[in-house]
C-alpha cells in the first residue's frame, strides 16, 4: 500500500501580484473621485469640482441684489398699469368726507390683480435669467432667488404707493374741489399677492433644473476587473 501525500502548502495570496502597492477593491474609489483617477485624489489639482461654498455664497449676494432692485421697475409698471379707484368729495357742514363714486366697481380688485399678474411675470423672468448664468444652482443660488423675490416685490409695492396719488385724500379732495372725481391712492388689499413672484421664480427655476440642467454621469455597472481596461 502506498503512504498518503501529505496536502500542499497554502498558496501564497501575493504570489499573483509581483510589485507595487496592492491594489484597492474593485470598484473602490474616494468620494468625487472620477474613474481611473489615482485613488484618493479628488480630481484635478486634488481639489474638489465647482466653486467652493465662498463663491456660491457671493453669487447668492449678486442675485438677491439683482432681482431685489428689478422691484423698482415692477413698482412703475404697477403704477401705470393699474386701474385708477375714483373718489369724489363732499362737504358736509365743516367737514370734507370722501367716498368711492361707484361704490359697486372692481377697480380695487383690479389694482390687486395687476400686482399679481406682473409678480408672476417677473418671478418667471427672473428664474430664467438666473438659470441662464448659472446653470449648476446650488441651494445659496436658490435661496437667493427667493428672497430676492420677496424683497423685490416689497420694494415694488413701497414704491408703487410712492409714485401714485397722495396717501391724504382729503386733502386731494380739497385740492380738486367739491364733487370733483380724482383717483385714489394705490393700495394692495391682498398682501398674499408679495408671494407671487418668489412663489413663481421657485417653481420656474426648479422646472428649469430638472429638464435641462446638468446631470451626473450614470456609473457602469459592471465595473471591469482590475488589471482590465473597459471598452
Amino acid at each position: 500500500m502506498t503512504a498518503p501525500l501529505p496536502p500542499p502548502p497554502p498558496p501564497n495570496e501575493r504570489s499573483s501580484y509581483q510589485g507595487g502597492p496592492v491594489p484597492p477593491p474593485v470598484g473602490a474609489h474616494a468620494v468625487g473621485t472620477p474613474p481611473g483617477a489615482p485613488y484618493g485624489t479628488h480630481g484635478e489639482h486634488g481639489e474638489q469640482d465647482g466653486p467652493g461654498m465662498l463663491s456660491e455664497v457671493r453669487q447668492a449676494a449678486v442675485t438677491v441684489a439683482a432681482v431685489t432692485l428689478s422691484g423698482l421697475l415692477l413698482g412703475v409698471l404697477w403704477w401705470q398699469l393699474a386701474p385708477s379707484v375714483p373718489l369724489v368729495g363732499e362737504v358736509v357742514g365743516d367737514r370734507w368726507l370722501v367716498y368711492l363714486k361707484e361704490s359697486e366697481g372692481e377697480h380695487s380688485v383690479g389694482v390687486d390683480g395687476t400686482f399679481t399678474l406682473l409678480a408672476l411675470a417677473f418671478g418667471a423672468l427672473s428664474a430664467v435669467a438666473v438659470f441662464l448664468l448659472r446653470r449648476r444652482g446650488g441651494v445659496p443660488l436658490v435661496v437667493a432667488l427667493g428672497a430676492g423675490g420677496l424683497l423685490g416685490s416689497v420694494l415694488a409695492w413701497r414704491f408703487g404707493l410712492w409714485l401714485g396719488p397722495t396717501q391724504d385724500v382729503v386733502a386731494h379732495a380739497e385740492d380738486v374741489g367739491k364733487g370733483v372725481t380724482f383717483s385714489a391712492p394705490l393700495k394692495l388689499g391682498a398682501k398674499g399677492a408679495l408671494l407671487a413672484w418668489p412663489i413663481a421664480a421657485l417653481v420656474v427655476h426648479l422646472g428649469l433644473t430638472g429638464l435641462f440642467g446638468p446631470r451626473d454621469p450614470e456609473p457602469d455597472p459592471w465595473p471591469a476587473p482590475y488589471g482590465e481596461k473597459s471598452a
